[in-house]
């Protein structure tokens, strides 16, 4: 795929979406760090119906970490992995506490350090928290980018490091989002909603469906 060709594919995401964020219900850094770390292989609406009863209860290092381990798993039992996911939450809460004056780090590294934070979950913190460039590729994400031949790669390292290089520099810091949304309601796994998509006309794929 051409620049000219991604230069209007996100023109088009952008002029129906300008302002694009995370599904994600959040308040703060620190329950952006939380939600997403209880997303993986979970999906956002059942991650936001746990953390709508948390968050109210708990929403602090200090407040999670007293929660202690096993209320903490009464309100994110409803989740996939609950039990480790947990463990990690308490864990994290603590390195944040005394390593990090309570607040979440900016910087990959200090991210990925902590308990049950992957490179995915840091990428999305640095970008929809801290603003800064990065591309969180999950399973929607990985599926577009090579559905389409936006940043075809095989590995999910690939995908992310050859949209950074390839997505047109305006549309970076937003980028994940717009192809987030879209591998969620219309680029979908078993039959993408060719029909009703906006880049229809300028995607690659070849076994595009009917209307």
């Amino acid at each position: 795929m051409n620049k000219t060709k991604r230069i209007e594919i996100f023109s088009r995401w952008r002029d129906a979406n300008p302002e694009p964020t995370t599904e994600l219900a959040y308040a703060s850094t620190f329950e952006l760090l939380i939600a997403v770390m209880l997303s993986a292989q979970a999906t956002d609406v059942s991650v936001n119906k746990a953390t709508e009863k948390l968050f109210p209860v708990a929403n602090t290092p200090e407040a999670i970490h007293a929660l202690g381990l096993k209320k903490l798993r009464g309100y994110i039992k409803t989740i996939g992995l609950f039990n480790s996911k947990a463990k990690n939450i308490i864990k994290t809460c603590r390195i944040l506490i005394d390593q990090y004056q309570s607040e979440v780090p900016d910087s990959r590294e200090a991210l990925e350090s902590l308990p049950g934070v992957g490179r995915k979950t840091a990428n999305v913190v640095l970008n929809t928290a801290y603003r800064q460039i990065a591309m969180a590729v999950d399973t929607h994400i990985f599926r577009v980018s090579n559905r389409t031949g936006i940043a075809p790669g095989k590995t999910v390292l690939e995908v992310e490091k050859r949209l950074v290089r390839l997505v047109p520099e305006e549309f970076l810091l937003d980028a994940h989002h717009w192809l987030i949304l879209h591998g969620r309601y219309t680029c979908i796994a078993r039959k993408p909603r060719c029909g009703t998509c906006l880049i229809e006309d300028l995607c690659e794929f070849k076994q595009k469906t009917d209307p």
